[in-house]
């Protein structure tokens, strides 16, 4: 019998029958499908970290554009030139680095002398510390939460209650960290990068804000300014360092208000290169960008800080913003419903960003970690003139907490690299133009107590928003995101103390932004961390059910015991289509007397009108933009006189007589009046000061308009 290993066998023949089925070319599909789920995952770090870089660059640009002179448009085309050669050399370096070496990931790594950095997994369990201080930390933490909380409320409690047991929870936890740190177990991996699914469902929710933002409209005063800002710099090509509300760019500008941001350039910029209505391109192209960015942005840093179950606490945070608004001064009427104004997407992006940054930099020393946060405080100053006040208390917060574990070159460097340009930027302002003065901010001063309840609340969301503050190191992945929790913790316990503000109001001369200073706190992010508290069970599955019930819990308490932000009492109105963020009618008046035939000189018509017309176009130019910004021209000087009487009788407030309002009517060259139908004092009294009747709107919004008789 022949052996059947020597028989030599003969090669298969080819089958010529060609396959169809999902099996003909496995490799290439697996192959696509991998790269969508990449592309997928790093989505969120893609969108935020481009537009970061994006807006800093037009930022810088535009601080040069003063050098030549350039008119706005022109700096936003070379903005666009520079930002397709940027993306172009991104995508050749993610092409090479794909295909180099797997040891060449970390080439960009500076390493420092200090320990290296760790983190431990989710859901790593926390070394053994002195458990008195651990109680004592949970019981003042209780305290300062329950009677900030409460205060103000109906209850007379003394704010020194809380104030001095948030101070020890503060100290109490700071200590706890840096012991963990310092005596922590082998350095593990950080955070692990972002699945597909979380990535997914975070762009999905992002997308989702993103749409509401067009139906939610909330009216501020300040839009008269910083949309006003936007409209004149569409319609004129031209940047006003001068004051461009009272007068054609001819007053001096506000101290209050330096030309340092670049939100307002940008937006008219872009609206004249595209063509189309500033208030247009603001609130139905950026606004929705704004809002996906601010969304992707605390998702980015809840993923970072979550010790476990990042996507539950991003929902819980994205239901806090949406669920607690109605104060004037809560987070959620800044994240979505005041995005556009800059300040908004400061507090609501780049301080979530700059944690990020800053727990990445402290983790890697990376030239990129360092890159992203020289152009986030670019961005910063961008946006508003606020960055230069509590970006310092931020990065002082988090180089302080560094500090006390030995890594005082990274935090250093890290301070350079987040202040440099926004006080530079803010010093040349000053020493060129005249600089910042509170002068017609709104320096009415709020105390410890009232500023806590101004943006962290009282009541039970404030007993919420307490617990999250001084119990957010302790639930805050290890390591880094801990110990810059317990940083920011300590630094805003420290304001809250009374006395704190007051001092630092006198010491700066400014108390137009102390009321921010919670602003420093990533606060959503710290709310949405107390779902992910560890629930001591048996099994994996009744710990997961334990912290979906926290969850329940927090968002019930906030939808019943908050205002939401599609609330009247949030000063929201609802729209069934995408609208500008005005009242229709005052909107629908203001095109109106736009289209009339009206004669050379100011527009004199009810205040709520007049703060509606330069949003609506700069060519007519009004009495009264806002009485609140008279304050930077004197009150007592007949400039101020002048409007607030007029505006007073075109209100229906006031009945002066034909013999004061004649003279302040010819200073001032009014050259048309408006007023509703129901005035009719100024409606009889108009022709009397020598104007006539010459157009009239039907109801709703019933005016009649008087022209200054040749």
């Amino acid at each position: 019998m022949a052996n059947v290993d020597s028989i030599a066998v003969a090669p298969a023949k080819p089958d010529p029958t060609p396959r169809t089925g999902p099996a003909s070319r496995p490799a290439g599909a697996r192959a696509g499908l991998s790269r969508v789920r990449a592309l997928v995952a790093v989505a969120p770090a893609v969108l935020t970290d481009g537009a970061v870089i994006a807006f800093a660059l037009f930022t810088v640009l535009y601080h040069l554009a003063f050098l030549g002179d350039l008119r706005p448009s022109v700096t936003f085309r070379i903005w666009l030139l520079a930002c397709v050669v940027l993306a172009v050399v991104a995508v050749l370096r993610a092409r090479r680095r794909a295909g180099a070496p797997a040891d060449s990931a970390s080439a960009d790594t500076t390493p420092d002398d200090s320990a290296p950095a760790a983190q431990d997994a989710p859901g790593g369990a926390r070394p053994s510390a002195d458990r008195r201080l651990l109680i004592g930390v949970l019981v003042a933490a209780a305290l300062a939460a329950i009677s900030a909380g409460v205060a103000g409320t109906g209850v007379s409690v003394s704010w020194w209650i809380p104030a001095v047991a948030g101070l020890l929870a503060a100290v109490g936890g700071l200590l706890l960290v840096r012991q963990a740190w310092l005596s922590g177990p082998a350095p593990t991996p950080a955070a692990p990068a972002p699945t597909t699914v979380q990535s997914a469902y975070a762009l999905v929710v992002s997308a989702l804000v993103g749409i509401s933002s067009f139906f939610l409209a909330r009216n501020t005063p300040d839009d008269v300014y910083y949309v006003g800002k936007s409209v004149w710099i569409a319609e004129r090509d031209l940047i006003p360092l001068n004051d461009f509300l009272f007068s054609e760019n001819v007053l001096p500008a506000m101290g209050s208000q330096p030309p340092i941001p670049s939100i307002e350039v940008f937006d008219g910029a872009f609206a004249n290169v595209v063509g189309i209505h500033a208030s247009s391109a603001l609130w139905y192209v950026l606004l929705p960008i704004m809002a996906v960015l601010a969304a992707l942005a605390l998702w980015r840093l809840t993923h970072r800080w979550a010790p476990r179950r990042p996507l539950l606490a991003f929902t819980v945070a994205i239901a806090y913003l949406y669920l607690v608004a109605g104060s004037d001064a809560a987070l959620g009427t800044f994240h979505l419903l005041r995005l556009h104004e800059g300040k908004g997407m400061f507090v609501s992006t780049v301080i979530p960003l700059m944690w990020l940054y800053l727990t990445e930099w402290f983790d890697n020393r990376s030239r990129r970690s360092l890159l992203l946060i020289v152009a986030l405080s670019i961005t910063a100053i961008g946006l508003t003139n606020t960055a230069a006040i509590i970006l310092p208390m931020l990065v002082g917060a988090a180089g302080f907490a560094m500090l006390l574990v030995g890594r005082w070159k990274a935090a250093i460097v890290a301070a350079v690299a987040a202040l440099a340009y926004p006080i530079g930027s803010l010093v040349v302002s000053r020493l060129l133009l005249g600089g910042m003065a509170a002068t017609g901010a709104d320096d009415a001063f709020f105390d410890a107590a009232y500023t806590y309840k101004r943006t962290l609340l009282f009541g039970v969301v404030g007993v919420i928003s307490g617990l999250a503050l001084w119990c957010g190191a302790l639930l805050a992945r290890r390591r880094t995101p801990a110990l810059l929790a317990a940083g920011a913790t300590l630094a805003l316990s420290v304001l809250f103390v009374p006395g704190v503000l007051e001092l630092l109001s006198a010491l700066s001369g400014i108390s137009v932004v102390l009321w921010r200073v919670p602003w420093l706190l990533a606060l959503p992010t710290l709310i949405g961390l107390l779902c992910t508290v560890r629930v001591p069970a048996p099994t994996r599955a009744l710990r997961r059910v334990a912290s979906g019930g926290i969850a329940v819990l927090l968002v019930a308490s906030f939808a019943l015991f908050a205002t939401p932000m599609w609330s009247p009492k949030s000063w929201v109105d609802v729209h069934d289509r995408p609208t500008w963020k005005l009242p229709q009618q005052r909107q629908s008046i203001a095109f109106w007397i736009k289209g009339l035939d009206r004669p050379q000189g100011l527009l004199l018509a009810p205040k709520t009108i007049m703060r509606t017309t330069p949003i609506v176009t700069s060519e007519v130019r009004v009495v009264l933009p806002r009485d609140f910004y008279l304050v930077e021209y004197d009150l007592n000087s007949q400039f101020a006189k002048d409007r607030l009487l007029l505006s007073g009788f075109a209100d229906g407030a006031a009945s002066p007589p034909p013999a004061e309002l004649k003279p302040a009517l010819d200073r001032l060259d009014v050259g048309t009046i408006c007023v509703y139908n129901g005035n009719r004092y100024a409606r009889d009294t108009a022709p009397r000061l020598g104007y006539q009747e010459f157009a009239k709107r039907k109801a709703p919004g019933a005016m009649t308009c008087f022209r200054r008789a040749d």
